[in-house]
């Protein structure tokens, strides 16, 4: 069986779906298999139109309203609301695999500066809109041309890519685009715990260097940084593994000594693990 985007594709070549109030929504009975509380192999983008809609990502709310956009990256959590009575918006759904056919990269997908909510303004978002309704109307058929579909995804990207960076008031420069290596950095080698000298020669950086740019986008010392990304990690696992031991999940997440990962979840978390699942199943 592959993936939802697989299974549910509106393109012969692209894993890809788009959802609107009036198309594309799947029938109840094959929606069996999918909760509302996701976690998500594929990146998702919803975009408002109207009204006001609630989600969750990685345990943080999001009330996204007119003209904002909330994205959702691959294996974040996200739990979609029950109801979108009186709302307007666009939903998109893509992985990898048509990602790496574009033609350039997109640093928000990283997300460095943590702002998974975008505002457009009123012109932004009407270009925006104009490009969800050709992906609309490109992705009613399955056997469009995935170039065709391909371009307006690149249109699609690069406006949001300049939304996201405009609460910057400045454009990416050397820095941001080292922070942004940084976090990919960190995401491949997560479970690997690699010291900060050796992330610093991996980026071409002193230490010095990198915890300055480290504390500008983060506000946290790359340790802390590190140290925080891990325990998001057990959260969301435990979230899919409630069974899972506090030895099973300290492993996996590459430390060897499971009392020591217990202590830092409970410093970082101010709970420990025990209260935290019974927190999850409302016990």
């Amino acid at each position: 069986m592959g993936s939802f985007l697989q299974q549910h594709t509106q393109n012969n070549k692209l894993p890809i779906r788009i959802v609107s109030p009036t198309f594309g929504s799947l029938e109840t009975a094959l929606m069996g298999d999918y909760t509302p509380l996701l976690r998500k192999p594929y990146y998702f983008l919803l975009f408002v139109l109207e009204g006001t809609t609630r989600h969750g990502i990685d345990l943080q709310q999001f009330d996204v309203t007119a003209d904002q956009l909330l994205f959702v990256l691959p294996h974040q959590i996200h739990h979609v609301p029950d109801g979108k009575k009186g709302t307007n918006f666009f939903k998109l759904g893509f992985d990898e695999s048509s990602l790496s056919l574009l033609p350039r990269q997109y640093p928000f997908l990283i997300n460095p500066l943590n702002n998974q909510k975008i505002q457009f303004s009123p012109a932004a978002a009407a270009r925006l809109k104009s490009i969800f309704e050709m992906l609309l109307g490109l992705l009613s058929r399955m056997d469009t041309d995935p170039e065709l579909i391909l371009a307006h995804l690149n249109s699609l990207l690069t406006e949001i890519n300049a939304a996201y960076f405009a609460v910057e008031k400045r454009p990416a420069n050397d820095k941001l685009s080292a922070f942004i290596r940084f976090k990919l950095l960190i995401e491949n080698n997560l479970t690997e715990h690699p010291s900060i000298i050796e992330i610093a020669e991996e980026l071409a950086l002193n230490p010095n260097s990198l915890y300055n740019m480290v504390k500008q986008y983060s506000g946290l010392s790359p340790k802390e940084f590190i140290t925080n990304r891990l325990i998001l990690e057990a959260k969301r696992r435990l979230y899919y593994n409630k069974q899972s031991s506090i030895k099973e999940l300290a492993y996996e997440l590459g430390f060897n000594d499971p009392e020591y990962f217990s202590r830092l979840f409970k410093k970082v978390t101010g709970q420990t693990i025990g209260v935290f699942v019974q927190d999850l199943s409302g016990n």
